[in-house]
């Protein structure tokens, strides 16, 4: 009996898969017919039988190309809002500037390693318009950053300088006492055309630098002190191409009595304050009545170390009205009783007037070496309007002068005004 259900229940379950496939065939059969009734093409009803596929969407903004069709294209995902705020990335370059103009050198250096936008502002012009590297070690490569922007204002001194520079358009440059190769020194001043301020202070030169910096005819100031290699006739073709020229600084120069006669011939009337010491038996006191027929305008003069010149000398220097500082100090030919009103011969009939009087305008007196320390509050007792010894550095046309008490390096002067970029100790 077990076996008799079993075989039943076979049975049963074939004739229902045959009924199935009898139901599938039919209707495949009136689907097809439904079809030929439609007039469907076969690859229509290839595509009717077949399953549907997942249409994609159409991004229709910002897509089209020229000839007006559209290009299929995923939707973006959403980026997930930043909980932290704005992003670096989100700021406008006027802001990045805006924010970088208060990063000390250093810093401003560094991130030109962030990314290519950062690097790319860091060279922007406004970052760069007055930087001073003195006290930075190895300059050399962060000066290859610097000569790469349009700087203006630029002071390097007593640093190495081995590199060639592109053309620079720069108004104030100082290199004194840089360590830097006649060639790269051309090249450098070769580029400049619109100096106002320039400071060569120990380097040696050659006659193509001096004319170059003939060509730039507004300057201004000009410090060319213990500096060589250059001739008398390049000197006169510069002094006489720089016809704007108010401060000189010529003291201490490889200098013959030709390189100074062409000085006092050339100088212009522009002239305010001179320093021309250290030409002990090359100044002489034709050489400074010369001086004071081209410039009667001097304010400052330095004549310090020039062993010719004698009390004789007085008269002359007397026809400068506006003379306010003298600076006489081991021209020891002059003797102290000759400042005033005395003579160490009392044999010999002493002068007139002291120096005071000879030189009414005369407020600073430096006399280093002539006076003794005793007899210096005796000086100062008979001349008491003049300030005596007060300044025992010269400081015409440096741009940071040797006389300041000593200062942070953050806070040093350049021609006057500070640097924004510059060293922090």
């Amino acid at each position: 009996s077990v076996q008799q259900t079993q075989v039943q229940k076979l049975s049963e379950r074939g004739l229902q898969g045959s009924m199935l496939t009898q139901s599938n065939k039919r209707k495949s059969r009136n689907f097809l017919s439904e079809g030929l009734d439609t007039e469907c093409t076969p690859t229509e009803l290839i595509q009717q039988c077949s399953p549907r596929h997942k249409l994609q969407r159409l991004n229709t903004k910002d897509k089209e190309n020229d000839y007006g069709h559209f290009v299929l294209a995923r939707r973006p995902r959403r980026k997930k809002e930043s909980s932290t705020g704005i992003s670096w990335d989100q700021l406008p370059d006027e802001l990045l500037l805006k924010i970088f103009f208060y990063l000390p050198l250093q810093d401003l250096l560094g991130i030109s390693r962030v990314c290519k936008r950062w690097h790319r502002l860091m060279f922007d012009e406004s970052l760069w318009h007055s930087v001073d590297l003195e006290g930075m070690t190895q300059a050399d490569a962060a000066l290859r950053h610097v000569l790469k922007t349009k700087v203006t204002r630029l002071r390097c001194p007593r640093e190495c300088v081995c590199l060639t520079p592109t053309p620079l358009q720069m108004a104030e440059l100082d290199l004194s006492s840089s360590i830097i190769p006649t060639s790269v020194l051309e090249s450098i001043i070769c580029g400049c055309r619109q100096l106002r301020c320039l400071s060569l202070e120990g380097l040696q030169l050659s006659d193509l630098i001096i004319k170059s910096v003939a060509q730039n005819t507004h300057l201004l100031q000009l410090n060319l002190s213990g500096c060589s290699g250059f001739s008398d006739a390049a000197l006169t073709d510069m002094l006489q191409s720089c016809s704007s020229l108010e401060q000189l600084n010529l003291s201490w120069c490889e200098f013959s009595s030709s390189h100074i006669r062409g000085v006092t011939e050339n100088l212009s009337s522009a002239v305010t304050h001179l320093n021309l010491s250290g030409y002990r038996e090359t100044l002489t006191l034709e050489d400074v009545k010369m001086l004071v027929d081209r410039c009667p305008h001097i304010q400052t003069l330095d004549l310090s170390d020039s062993t010719l010149l004698m009390a004789d000398s007085f008269p002359v220097l007397a026809q400068l009205k506006h003379l306010q500082h003298l600076s006489l100090s081991r021209c020891y030919h002059i003797h102290v009783a000759a400042l005033t009103n005395q003579h160490p011969n009392p044999f010999v009939s002493p002068p007139t007037r002291d120096l005071g009087t000879t030189i009414p305008s005369l407020c600073l007196l430096d006399v280093f070496g002539l006076v003794p320390n005793g007899h210096l509050p005796v000086l100062k007792k008979d001349l008491p309007r003049i300030c005596i010894n007060s300044k025992p550095f010269s400081t015409i046309a440096r741009p940071t002068p040797a006389s300041t008490p000593a200062v942070p390096l953050s806070d040093r002067s350049m021609w006057g005004s500070r640097c924004r970029l510059r060293v922090r100790m």
